[in-house]
């Protein structure tokens, strides 16, 4: 993914104005992947508090940490899907393109928005409407989600959007866009 550009995305996504996180955070990188999420966030914030992987993949885990421990950080791992982890709890929630493969994506926002501390943040990216997803979902058949679309999972799901974001360039420009949503106190 990062030769993709998706880490360079991330981070010019974690570093929009007003979009900064801080380090007395606890961290949540849901669907994690290689972690190249909770990485980028890392390199733009400092290290959290604390900070957990977790995605149904052992493989994955283990890669994510890998990527992590070259950065001296050491997250806990977490082998589980969205919906079936332990009630995990956080001020921050990274979620890269994990609900466009989920098979009820409002279930899927309700459970991360149930994650959320009062006044923690839920930082999104999801697929969006484009020829270049059509070749994505050729290969796992996910979905993607319109602006007004994943607006209202979140809304309707208890949480404020208070920003979107435009990837401004390479593959995440055409595939990915960005949120940030926030857990009335």
């Amino acid at each position: 993914m990062r030769s993709l550009g998706y880490y360079d995305g991330y981070l010019g996504f974690l570093s929009a104005p007003g979009l900064a996180g801080g380090t007395a955070v606890d961290v949540v990188d849901m669907g994690s992947g290689t972690a190249s999420f909770a990485e980028a966030w890392i390199a733009v914030n400092g290290v959290p508090r604390s900070l957990t992987l977790v995605d149904p993949s052992r493989a994955m885990l283990d890669r994510g940490r890998a990527a992590l421990s070259r950065r001296g950080v050491a997250p806990e791992t977490v082998a589980a899907k969205l919906g079936e982890t332990p009630r995990l709890s956080a001020n921050e929630l990274l979620v890269a393109h994990v609900i466009e493969h989920c098979p009820d994506p409002a279930r899927a926002v309700a459970d991360l928005a149930a994650m959320l501390r009062p006044g923690g943040r839920l930082r999104l990216v999801v697929s969006k409407p484009h020829w270049c997803n059509v070749i994505i979902w050729l290969q796992w058949r996910h979905r993607t989600f319109t602006e007004a679309e994943i607006t209202r999972l979140i809304t309707d799901a208890g949480l404020i959007v208070e920003t979107t974001y435009a990837f401004p360039a390479g593959p995440p420009s055409r595939t990915s866009r960005g949120l940030v949503a926030r857990k009335p106190e």
